[in-house]
């Protein structure tokens, strides 16, 4: 069996066919969210794992609004300038709804905000720090945009002590101008994930890339191994889904027996936990029982 599915044609390959998203804690998260007037990447990034994460007691807020100041190529989210808009109450509506909801693990992800002077670090760790306050149990995952390669940025979450701290590479070095917006970069966004593992708390880490770009093998395997070298603990792995007519177009449909491949290689590696599959996000069943016992045992060790 071919490894690639072409994709010139309009349907997709079985292995990439989800079910609707619904069921009592999806509904509940929804209206929740809608009260509150929260937004998650699971519904502005056209998540096809809503229903199953949502369902399964992990959920991904997204920051300081739905417009971001930069035009990744792959990206649904708006683009735009948002003119120093922040909603000072987000921390306190977002730990409320963590509350309400009984999620296990959040995940923290955030629009970039160049024009704000600390690009929006302050607000992340005020969300943090206003979750670990009201519900102490919760696991919370920030993944950060790069700051610009700002590493007193970059301290400022990791002051806040998130259980990890994410930053997607996104796509392979030589694809990096292509795919993301012209200030971020492959080398800038290694800077943020070794500032991260250097910070005293030291976070575990995370990041991940998209598949079907136009990659080749080679240079995945070269991307996972610049990860390890800089610490970093978890990846993740997926299949690249044109949002939009507008966006960059799918190259190629991976395999899932390509997909098994790259977590075996990864793992190979020294990974803590790899998630690699067509379906596979950045925040997809983020909090994993691997995950969760890696940080839940890092806790435990910590107030010995």
């Amino acid at each position: 069996m071919s490894s690639l599915a072409p994709a010139g044609s309009h349907s997709k390959p079985d292995w990439l066919r989800v079910q609707a998203p619904g069921g009592g804690n999806y509904a509940h998260l929804k209206k929740v969210l809608q009260e509150r007037g929260l937004h998650t990447v699971c519904e502005e990034a056209r998540c096809p794992n809503v229903g199953e994460c949502w369902g399964g007691g992990t959920a991904t807020f997204m920051l300081l609004g739905d417009v971001c100041t930069r035009g990744c190529r792959f990206c649904a989210v708006n683009s735009g300038n948002p003119g120093g808009a922040v909603d000072v109450r987000e921390p306190r509506k977002v730990a409320e709804a963590v509350d309400a909801t009984g999620l296990d693990y959040v995940v923290l992800t955030m629009v970039n905000r160049d024009d704000l002077e600390d690009e929006g670090a302050q607000h992340v760790a005020a969300c943090i720090g206003a979750i670990k306050r009201r519900t102490p149990a919760v696991l919370v995952e920030a993944l950060i945009g790069d700051f610009s390669g700002r590493d007193r940025l970059v301290d400022v979450v990791c002051d806040a002590a998130p259980d990890v701290l994410a930053h997607n590479i996104e796509t392979v070095e030589r694809l990096q101008t292509a795919v993301r917006d012209r200030r971020s970069g492959f080398k800038r966004s290694l800077g943020v994930l070794s500032r991260a593992k250097a910070h005293h708390l030291q976070p575990r880490t995370k990041s991940s890339i998209m598949l079907g770009l136009g990659e080749r093998d080679d240079e995945i395997i070269a991307a996972m191994k610049a990860l390890r070298q800089r610490g970093v603990d978890f990846l993740t792995l997926g299949q690249y889904l044109q949002p939009t007519p507008e966006h960059l177009p799918v190259r190629k449909y991976v395999h899932p027996t390509t997909f098994d491949a790259h977590r075996e290689k990864g793992e190979a590696l020294g990974f803590h936990y790899v998630a690699s599959g067509p379906l596979v996000r950045s925040s997809y069943r983020a909090g994993e029982h691997f995950i969760r016992a890696s940080i839940e045992s890092r806790r435990t060790d910590a107030n010995e």
